[in-house]
């Protein structure tokens, strides 16, 4: 990776220590726009605020520490330094939202100690971006003790104002809930802790899933995350809604009895605060990625940035099974499929789907429920040892499904159902991806469906955030790149590990094809730009033509237009995009639907990205730029309420004309009446050019914008 430094510039200022416990120091962002103090309480305790342009953001925030079989880190500190620095650099990407990254941050480093016997020292580091900031804390070496159970991290934020704000329960488990749009003062995590469809953990607290987005009264918008989780527990956050106050609660171990067992000295992750004037602003933000360390695994030239197809939608909707005998009891997603022998990963079948992309340009395909075990995993309460990785079912002949892929130009991606039994996958991943590579697959979609053995883990707990971190460093010595599905949340550590190029973490699009709620609301993307992927990149599988699908399922479809899902190609970002649809919902009567051609053009990695109008949950609307091209693309998707929108085309480079082609809803077009009428319109545009569009209810519009 190729590392500009525009600027390095060190200053220090050494505070000596003193008896006087309200010793405070401050940092703010390079435009001076965003201020934090830190202070000692007068008990001794850390403590922050946050101010933008003179305005407090979050009140007087405090910082502490439970121990098993110690006492809190908590009060009588005195700070026995402080030093502060400036980073201004400029990094690149190998793939992603935008070639080159700015990190340009003011740093304050505060060390403390404690007015005790023990003295133990503890380093709190805020780093301050325009954007927001991130900080975390360095607990210090202890004589005799070479670690620690951390039982409880009581980090708070107190809010200012009883904010509106974007959020999903808080579990140790999952992060497929909806999103719940509230003010701050009527979050009821509790009450969503029940779903049909989710294997979810019991949520301990009114806690929510991080990121968890908000909008002040005064049109200032914020979002709470993590970065860099390393050996630590995910975070949820508690909320105390009388107070608008929140604070840290990590995903527990039963096994362990506590939160994270950590060696001395340890750094925790960084607790991020996004702030922006305007929404936009939360998506185009590099934080997270700044706030992670710079690529440790080389070259990652053998990922290709793609869109692909699979089998794997007809199963969701009930065309066929994962397995070869119908056995599995899968009733939650298929009907009737119970002895239906409907295996969907044939020789036949594969086949099928690689003429398909040789033909349209799609550079992958992904098969499920090729290999042996789909009959037993659902079943078992023991699911160690259900699946392997290299048997075929007898009706899949893998070498010459390989063969006809190669000879076509399509990269099949592997597909390893873990069955959440990480112990048994880590004994298989050497000779699974050694498997992989003798067959040339570069890249696996991994699965964690169902809770975790042992019992007394979960999938966001230290335990498990380890296995994921092993299941990257692990495959990227064999030059494969990981997809996980069930997986930890994205904390920006694909700049460390470039080979972990999606994930899912959210309701995704197979909710729609088998949920008993409804499926995803209209408005659902339009939150998950402003929340989930505020993350990372993610793998939602977008591209559903055959909206109802009638024939297969009447009581459930796609809440949004044909429009709605050509737009998501950019609106929702990832490296590695699906044609989700079957074949035949493509090509009905052996023609190719004439709004296939966007999914053939648009771009999967990109030079810059720029948000052109947003608001949490109602709208947006993303320009991106392709690599290599010049060509742009621009997706625009909207709730339940129809819109206008006028297009400015002023991101286009001046004095250069572009040929536009305008992917709309039709006239008359509604995510449940008419879902996919669609209109195309062809046109020359410029710098200079605007364009009005009408947005169906739940519908969408794609632009595709090649340089002449």
């Amino acid at each position: 990776m190729k590392y500009t430094f525009l600027l390095a510039t060190f200053s220090l200022i050494f505070m000596v220590s003193c008896s006087d416990n309200k010793s405070e120091t401050a940092i703010s962002s390079p435009d001076s726009n965003i201020k934090v103090d830190f202070f000692l309480s007068d008990s001794g305790q850390p403590g922050y605020t946050v101010s933008h342009k003179g305005n407090t953001v979050i009140d007087s925030s405090y910082m502490s520490f439970d121990f098993k079989d110690q006492d809190p880190l908590q009060d009588n500190f005195s700070i026995i330094s402080s030093e502060t620095s400036t980073i201004n650099e400029e990094w690149e990407m190998p793939w992603g939202e935008q070639r080159m990254v700015t990190n340009h941050h003011n740093t304050l480093f505060v060390s403390l100690k404690e007015n005790t016997e023990s003295g133990r020292s503890l380093n709190v580091i805020f780093k301050v971006f325009d954007d927001g900031l991130g900080f975390r804390y360095e607990l210090g070496a202890q004589e005799g003790v070479s670690e620690v159970l951390i039982t409880d991290e009581n980090t708070e934020f107190n809010l200012t104002g009883d904010h509106k704000v974007w959020w999903q329960p808080g579990d140790w488990d999952i992060y497929e809930h909806l999103y719940n749009e509230s003010q701050f003062s009527e979050i009821d995590a509790l009450s969503k802790k029940d779903h049909p469809n989710l294997i979810a953990s019991m949520i301990p607290e009114n806690a929510v899933n991080t990121p968890v987005s908000m909008k002040t009264d005064d049109g200032l918008y914020l979002s709470f995350h993590e970065a860099d989780l390393t050996n630590y527990a995910g975070m949820t956050l508690k909320v105390d809604t009388g107070n608008y106050g929140m604070v840290s609660e990590l995903a527990g171990s039963e096994r362990l009895g506590g939160k994270a067992k950590v060696s001395l000295p340890f750094a925790t992750p960084w607790r991020t605060v996004q702030i922006s004037e305007d929404a936009g602003g939360l998506i185009e933000s590099n934080l997270l990625v700044n706030l992670n360390e710079p690529n440790a695994i080389g070259d990652v030239s053998y990922f290709t940035p793609m869109k692909y197809v699979g089998i794997w939608w007809e199963m969701h909707i009930g065309k066929s099974t994962w397995d070869m005998e119908g056995s599995q009891d899968m009733s939650t997603y298929i009907d009737g499929a119970k002895g239906s022998s409907r295996h969907g990963a044939t020789t036949e079948n594969a086949k099928k789907y690689i003429d398909f992309a040789a033909a349209n340009g799609i550079k992958g395909l992904l098969v499920e429920g090729w290999n042996t075990g789909w009959d037993q995993w659902i079943n078992t309460e023991d699911r160690e040892g259900v699946f392997d990785f290299m048997t075929p079912y007898p009706d899949y002949d893998f070498d010459e499904v390989m063969a006809y892929a190669k000879e076509k130009g399509v990269e099949v991606i592997m597909h390893h159902e873990t069955s959440a039994a990480p112990r048994t996958y880590e004994k298989q991943m050497e000779v699974a991806y050694n498997f992989m590579k003798d067959n040339d697959m570069n890249s696996v979609k991994t699965g964690y469906v169902g809770k975790i053995i042992p019992q007394g883990e979960y999938h966001h707990g230290q335990w498990m955030v380890n296995h994921y971190e092993k299941v990257l460093k692990d495959a990227a010595a064999k030059k494969i790149a990981i997809n996980a599905h069930e997986p930890i949340k994205a904390t920006g550590k694909r700049r460390t590990y470039p080979n972990a190029i999606a994930r899912e973490g959210l309701r995704g699009q197979e909710f729609n094809a088998w949920a008993t709620d409804g499926g995803n609301p209209p408005d659902h993307l339009a939150t998950i730009a402003f929340t989930r992927m505020l993350s990372g990149p993610i793998d939602f599988t977008p591209g559903v033509f055959n909206i109802k699908f009638d024939e297969y399922k009447e009581s459930n479809q796609v809440n949004t237009t044909l429009a709605h899902q050509l737009a998501l190609y950019v609106v929702i970002y990832s490296p590695i995009q699906m044609a989700c649809d079957l074949p035949e919902h493509y090509a009905p009567n052996g023609e190719i639907h004439p709004a296939f051609q966007f999914i053939v053009d648009v771009g999967v990695d990109w030079e810059q990205s720029k948000v052109l109008e947003g608001e949490i949950g109602d709208f947006v609307t993303i320009a991106r730029e392709e690599k290599e091209t010049g060509n742009w693309f621009v997706g625009g998707i909207t709730d339940e309420n129809a819109r206008n929108s006028t297009i400015d085309f002023s991101f286009l480079p001046e004095g250069k004309e572009f040929t536009a082609v305008l992917y709309k809803d039709g006239p008359d077009a509604h995510w449940d009446t008419n879902p996919e009428a669609y209109e195309i319109e062809t046109m020359q545009v410029n710098s200079t050019s605007t364009v009005d569009i009408n947005l169906a209810p739940g519908g969408g519009f794609a632009i595709s914008l090649i340089a002449e």
